[in-house]
């Protein structure tokens, strides 16, 4: 008997302020949009997840493909995950420059490759000898995050402006997807620019198997996003699956791990989950995040969903 398909997506966890809120509320439904036209259909999960990533990474709203933060060289640098739960096959990239959408690179590793991660230059060659276009990487550039760095690095150069990169009010708009489908299985994706300002070459949790993202049918599909190193440190994604694995209902699970986010590591972020049964949990310890859910029953779309 076909399985009812869910489809959970989020768009970034900080401090947003209200101006920002209608943008990010549309982009996630757009993104919703997308991935459940490839579940009502019957497609995969891994297909309806990787659609709705697409959909927001070519949206400027978001830290993910064009409109990314710009790293302290002023490049984009930007990262990505896709996991199958069928299978745990995996496939990532990061540090790559010249992919605008660096999760239709990730899916390709996922595919047609033995090997899960791969990086800078050599993630960017795979991408062109599977059929992914490359572009500059003045085409993922904007003139917002031009004068967003250029204004951030005036303000640390000051000593007395107790800039801290890491803020909940610094924007943490990564992206990411959870899907069901009607055969019962799951999957999840993560996409990223990363955070303003970051030293060329650095990595956070979001491309990172078992960090921002992971996907076993056993357990459950987790998505993050937020400040990577703290997240990376607790293997977040993993730890949540494992609570699920356990019999923990994922609403629990996703509020249990931006409790251990907070209080091991002071760390902040948000979170979704979503296990085989089409259970799903949606948690954050900022003031905002922006996410949105779909079920055969129900829609919603929100930003003020908090632990």
């Amino acid at each position: 008997m076909p399985i009812d398909p869910v489809l959970v997506v989020h768009g970034g966890a900080w401090a947003m302020p209200d101006e920002m809120v209608d943008a990010h509320l549309s982009g996630v439904r757009n993104a919703l949009a997308t991935g459940w036209r490839v579940l009502a259909r019957g497609g995969p999960a891994l297909d309806a997840i990787e659609e709705a990533v697409v959909i927001m990474e070519d949206d400027e709203t978001f830290d993910a493909g064009r409109g990314s933060f710009l790293n302290r060289d002023g490049k984009v640098q930007l990262d990505a995950l896709i996991m199958d739960g069928a299978t745990l096959r995996a496939g990532g990239v990061g540090c790559v420059e010249r992919l605008s959408n660096p999760v239709r690179a990730a899916r390709k590793i996922l595919s047609e490759s033995p090997h899960v991660y791969f990086v800078g230059e050599g993630a960017e060659r795979f991408a062109a000898e599977h059929g992914v276009e490359l572009c500059r990487n003045e085409d993922l550039i904007i003139q917002r995050e031009v004068e967003h760095l250029r204004k951030y690095q005036l303000e640390v150069a000051d000593p007395a402006s107790g800039k801290d990169l890491f803020a909940p009010a610094i924007s943490h708009d990564t992206v990411g997807a959870v899907a069901l489908d009607r055969e019962g299985n799951i999957a999840a994706a993560t996409s990223t620019g990363g955070t303003l300002n970051k030293a060329p070459g650095r990595l956070g949790d979001s491309s990172l198997i078992g960090c921002g993202c992971y996907a076993d049918n056993l357990s459950a599909a987790v998505s993050t996003t937020g400040w990577g190193e703290p997240i990376m440190k607790l293997v977040l994604a993993k730890w949540t699956a494992d609570r699920v694995s356990a019999g923990n209902l994922p609403e629990w699970a996703a509020k249990e791990a931006m409790n251990y986010l907070q209080q091991r590591l002071n760390g902040h972020g948000g979170i979704i989950v979503l296990n085989a049964q089409g259970q799903f949990g949606i948690a954050h310890n900022t003031p905002r995040m922006a996410w949105a859910t779909k079920t055969i029953h129900k829609e919603e779309a929100g930003i003020e969903r908090s632990v």
